[in-house]
């Protein structure tokens, strides 16, 4: 059953009408929206770009730059993990047991035409190592990245 909002003129705001939403430009800088806290330990793995090295050394002087088969130290708070193949995403299990409960692993992968990575690969990967995805933000003009974290569930208490 459709309802008595069934019939409403265009643009009415009456109940029930779907009334489109403009699109809002967050203004929160980068590292507020990535959770980069002063201090943080944090771990990067593949992502090569100079601004957000940049900005990263701003707010924390705990990084660590990691090989192709390097591990985090122990109790980290972010890994980003740079992956534009499903096969760059298996590292994930790897990665996961050096997180301090509740951090997380962002995938910073390409956006646009030039993307190798679909989300739902990052998703799908996430879940076969008992992580969830729970933010995507807007990394830089060519990245976007998305943050997997462990349930709370399967958190240590």
């Amino acid at each position: 059953m459709l309802g008595a909002y069934a019939n409403a003129p265009s643009g009415s705001r009456e109940r029930g009408t779907i009334q489109g939403m403009p699109d809002v430009v967050s203004t929160r800088p980068l590292l507020d929206k990535l959770g980069v806290r002063p201090g943080a330990r944090v771990a990067i793995a593949g992502v090569d770009d100079e601004p957000f090295g940049l900005l990263l050394s701003g707010r924390t002087d705990d990084v660590t730059i990691l090989g192709p088969v390097d591990l985090p130290r122990p109790s980290t708070d972010l890994v980003f993990l740079a992956a534009d193949s499903t096969a760059e995403l298996a590292r994930i299990g790897a990665l996961r047991p050096s997180l301090v409960p509740d951090g997380a692993i962002w995938i910073v992968s390409r956006k646009g035409r030039a993307r190798t990575l679909r989300d739902v690969d990052v998703i799908d990967a996430g879940r076969s190592f008992d992580m969830i995805d729970n933010k995507v933000v807007n990394f830089s003009d060519a990245h976007s990245a998305i943050r997997l974290v462990i349930p709370r569930a399967l958190r240590p208490r």
